[in-house]
């Protein structure tokens, strides 16, 4: 079979996702069914994988769909516990004293809070966190699901304390000699001829000056897109008055974040960038420093106008929460040790990771029907555990009536449920595509014939398209993790072989995965889930896609300036296409604050 054929039949399970999820509207609980039945025919009939391969690969989807309704779970819990207690009252109250406007509320919950949380356990836990408490605070569950699936982005690489580099980089390139040779010549050898952290770091500091970048204007699109979908006027101008409140936050965050890369290394810059960020910028917000100038505070459309789209089929109403008075501090306790038990549990040199993750409390779900496939799993580590935990531990803090806490997890259990359909599907298809290889057939794994497809046609532009094969990867996997892990020697051995850095052909990869955390399909599915949003995962992509493609390519651009500008100097494609890409941005939004001011 040629390649062009074989790379279009490997296109088939994204295409359905895409005609028939995004573009037809379908839920995911019909769309995904279909896509996974397309990806399992294909693995038999045309890669010939042998059919007890595709099973194991489906169990282990099943396995991981599994582990992210307990997360679904916990963090609806955590959240229906907060209101039962009546702390969900007191949250919103404090949030309106920082300041009532929603674009700063959900600048400072989703950019900053959520990096802080996602460098503490990544994998899709910010979404669990954020959204939740942004439905709490009187978002539209849609609106707060856009926005905790824009900011999957700049913090992605260094979430779960630098795993996407320290672990899917790492063991996606060790073994390769060419890899040893090119981390030798850049003097980062180690003993052992194993990967040098030293090359990671190196790595990790790419990524993070090209995040930095691309990530300046993640705020003011997540303002924006909030306002022009999910405001009274249906405006972008609205989001973009608050523009230098929303790039205050943005340097806030990222300045530190790329001092950390460089001084630290992967661990640190997300989970500090974000903490450093939140204590900047929650004062300024108080002051009202950056606010608009003319003094005024955006907010939503009364709740009897919102589109029936908007909201799921959990309602977060504060009307009937419990009249209990409850102080500040306590109120937000839970969430504090949420964030601490987090970082406990993550920080190698504390010992509770090792506890946590022992083979005594592993379930050790290896070699699947003997084919290699494994899914260890470590329930204790998963962060639902925390999420339950700490909501165990607030009936206590906050004195909750047995009664109420019932109703929080009997209510919690029925949201989990609605989300199981589509998540048994998508996750298996995932497993399924990514572990095609060894069949029959003698083709390599889908995610490889796509790349090599692309690659052969790309040739010395490359570097614009690595962010978007990434960017495919994370799209498929669910994972950044999982998408370097796959791509990382593939985005190596191309770099050479067009004649440039590897390394920054690899930090491009690292990039385009963690953007494509925005429009992954199990992301979204999960991230509604935990507001009850079923069946609206189409119209949540396809507000989140421009931002991908944005950064995608604005981050390839910017790579392929880089490694042009060795040769050619820095007057080059790159840099053009960055330029104009920022240029037609400035553009749109100048002209949509003319047009819209009185």
């Amino acid at each position: 079979m040629s390649p062009t054929l074989l790379a279009c039949l490997a296109t088939l399970p994204i295409v359905i996702v895409a005609v028939f999820l995004v573009g037809l509207r379908w839920p995911a609980s019909r769309a995904m069914p279909l896509s996974y039945l397309t990806a399992a025919a294909l693995a038999l009939f045309v890669w010939q994988i042998p059919a007890v391969q595709v099973v194991a690969a489906s169990v282990k989807g099943l396995i991981v769909a599994v582990r992210l309704l307990y997360i679904i779970f916990g963090a609806i819990l955590l959240l229906n516990t907060l209101k039962e207690s009546g702390a969900l009252r007191v949250i919103r109250q404090g949030f309106t004293d920082i300041s009532p406007d929603r674009r700063v509320q959900v600048i400072i919950i989703a950019w900053l809070f959520g990096s802080f949380i996602e460098g503490s356990a990544g994998f899709g836990t910010p979404a669990a966190v954020a959204v939740p408490l942004l439905v709490g605070l009187g978002f539209p569950a849609m609106a707060a699901v856009v926005a905790g699936m824009l900011i999957q982005s700049t913090p992605v690489s260094f979430g779960a304390l630098g795993t996407p580099i320290l672990v899917g980089v790492r063991d996606g390139l060790t073994g390769d000699a060419a890899v040893l040779e090119y981390a030798a010549s850049l003097g980062m050898t180690t003993t052992d001829g194993t990967l040098s952290p030293a090359l990671l770091k190196m790595i990790g500091y790419r990524v993070a000056l090209l995040h930095a970048i691309s990530g300046t204007l993640i705020p003011l699109f997540v303002v924006s897109t909030m306002t022009r979908f999910f405001g009274p006027r249906r405006s972008f101008a609205d989001g973009l008055r608050v523009w230098r409140f929303a790039l205050f936050a943005a340097c806030a965050m990222t300045f530190p974040y790329i001092m950390l890369a460089r001084l630290l290394g992967p661990e640190f810059p997300s989970i500090l960038g974000g903490l450093i960020g939140l204590a900047i910028v929650v004062p300024v917000a108080k002051s009202g420093i950056l606010s608009p100038r003319d003094g005024d505070v955006w907010d939503f459309a009364p709740r009897d106008e919102w589109d029936r789209d908007w909201t799921g089929v959990m309602e977060v109403s504060l009307d009937s929460e419990s009249t209990t008075r409850i102080p500040l501090w306590l109120a937000w306790l839970p969430y504090v040790l949420v964030a601490a038990l987090l970082v406990v549990t993550r920080v190698d040199a504390l010992g509770v990771k090792a506890l946590l993750k022992a083979p005594a409390v592993t379930i050790p779900l290896t070699n699947l029907l003997g084919t290699g496939i494994s899914s260890p799993e470590q329930p204790l580590y998963v962060p639902g555990t925390i999420f339950v935990v700490v909501a165990l531990l607030t009936f206590a803090l906050h004195r909750m009536s047995t009664d109420a806490f019932t109703r929080a997890w009997s209510d919690s259990a029925k949201t989990m449920v609605r989300a199981s359909v589509a998540l048994i599907f998508t996750v298996p298809m995932a497993q399924v595509f990514i572990n095609s290889n060894g069949g029959a057939a003698g083709y390599e794994k889908m995610p490889f014939v796509l790349a090599d497809a692309v690659a052969s046609a790309a040739g010395g532009g490359w570097p614009f398209v690595s962010t978007f094969i990434g960017g495919l990867g994370a799209f498929v996997a669910g994972s950044n993790t999982v998408s370097n892990m796959t791509f990382s020697l593939f985005q190596f051995s191309v770099g050479e072989r067009i004649g440039v850095d590897p390394g920054w052909v690899v930090a491009l990869q690292a990039v385009g995965g963690a953007a494509g955390n925005t429009i992954c399909v199990h992301n979204v599915v999960a991230a509604s889930a935990v507001v009850g949003l079923v069946g609206k995962e189409g119209a949540v992509i396809r507000k989140t896609l421009p931002v991908f493609i944005y950064y995608a390519l604005l981050s390839g651009s910017l790579g392929y300036a880089v490694l042009a500008s060795r040769n050619v100097g820095w007057l080059n494609a790159g840099t053009i296409i960055a330029a104009l890409i920022v240029l037609g941005l400035l553009t749109f939004a100048v002209r949509s604050l003319k047009t819209d001011s009185p």
